[in-house]
């Protein structure tokens, strides 16, 4: 609340009208009534504090994999908005990885380490090799998994690649944070998620001021009041990083690019998604202020979509921008392998 707070003095310094608007529409979200919680996947599998949950659907598995910074539901966001939910009528059994909590027994767990120790495990559990879909810095992590482990394809969805696509000021905004954050950090062997938000903040703090100017307009109550509610929501909250994932974050990504240039490296395997056998897309978007387009991999199969970071997922326009290209993609990978419709994990 204190950075917010700082933003709207500095966003509507001239403007005392916006500035109200803004305070206005933050009561109206704090005070919003809440409606259920859609259920979420059954969780079919574990490694160490992870977990996959299976969301149904019959067809070759596809597992779907998520940023570690926020929660995973973002891609079941409502029952009426929920790529996984649908994809589940569409021929693939989508499965959905939860990265759960880390606990002091994972401190030291880093991106690495999230990739052999948690993504390949329940990758590995599937009954058959899947095609695997990363979304934001889990497309990074997906990458990585499909050089470690079988997989009939990868798709990433506004996956970063080469951090220096973020852009000077951008770079020196997140350096300067955590600088300022790591002592602390290091003390706690977590990087709480307050850390990581403020981060995405700086990125475009404009934005952050308008949509709560926005949001003050709607109906109590509307689609599209209760849409902003959940992904504002989802954006607000999620589980700590262990120190180490941040630090590698931070430094090896943010600073030092090691994927962009070629030298990030888990095992003793160079990650290299252009290097993959098996079919790669990517789904990048244009109008993204989180994970700009410059950053994502260079690739030759690269979608531009006309949309944001979010609203490429669960905007008005996801399901003809995103989630039918995705499911045609999709089929013509089980297409080209004959892919069978086995069921189930592994025990």
């Amino acid at each position: 609340m204190p950075l917010f707070l700082q933003m709207l003095r500095e966003e509507t310094a001239a403007s005392p009208e916006r500035r109200e608007a803004a305070l206005a529409g933050l009561r109206a979200f704090q005070q919003a009534k809440r409606g259920p919680q859609p259920r979420r996947g059954r969780i079919v599998a574990r490694a160490g504090h992870a977990r996959l949950r299976s969301y149904g659907g019959e067809g070759p598995p596809v597992v779907f994999v998520p940023s570690l910074i926020n929660p995973p539901f973002i891609l079941d966001l409502l029952r009426g908005n929920s790529l996984l939910r649908w994809l589940a009528t569409q021929g693939v059994r989508p499965y959905l990885v939860d990265w759960g909590e880390p606990d002091i027994r994972s401190h030291d767990l880093d991106v690495c380490g999230h990739v052999e120790q948690l993504l390949v495990p329940l990758l590995r559990k599937v009954e058959q090799p899947p095609v695997v879909v990363g979304y934001c810095i889990g497309g990074t992590l997906a990458a990585a998994a499909a050089q470690r482990t079988e997989v009939a394809g990868l798709a990433l969805i506004a996956a970063p690649w080469r951090f220096t696509g973020f852009g000077e000021q951008a770079l020196d905004d997140i350096a300067t944070l955590w600088d300022a954050a790591e002592p602390t950090c290091r003390a706690l062997g977590l990087v709480p998620v307050e850390v990581l938000q403020s981060a995405f903040w700086k990125l475009d703090p404009a934005r952050t001021i308008a949509k709560y100017e926005r949001f003050g307009r709607l109906k109590p109550g509307s689609r599209a009041a209760r849409e902003f509610i959940a992904v504002e929501d989802w954006a607000n909250s999620g589980a700590p990083l262990t120190y180490a994932a941040g630090r590698q974050m931070f430094d090896d990504f943010f600073a030092a690019d090691l994927p962009g240039q070629g030298k990030w490296h888990v095992g003793d395997t160079r990650i290299d998604p252009a290097a993959l056998s098996c079919p790669v897309t990517q789904f990048v978007a244009a109008k993204d202020r989180i994970v700009p387009a410059a950053s994502a991999a260079a690739l030759p199969d690269s979608r531009i979509l006309s949309a944001g970071h979010v609203g490429m997922v669960v905007g008005s326009r996801a399901r003809a921008q995103l989630w039918e290209p995705l499911a045609d993609w999709l089929s013509r990978v089980a297409d080209a392998r004959g892919c069978t419709a086995q069921t189930g994990v592994k025990p």
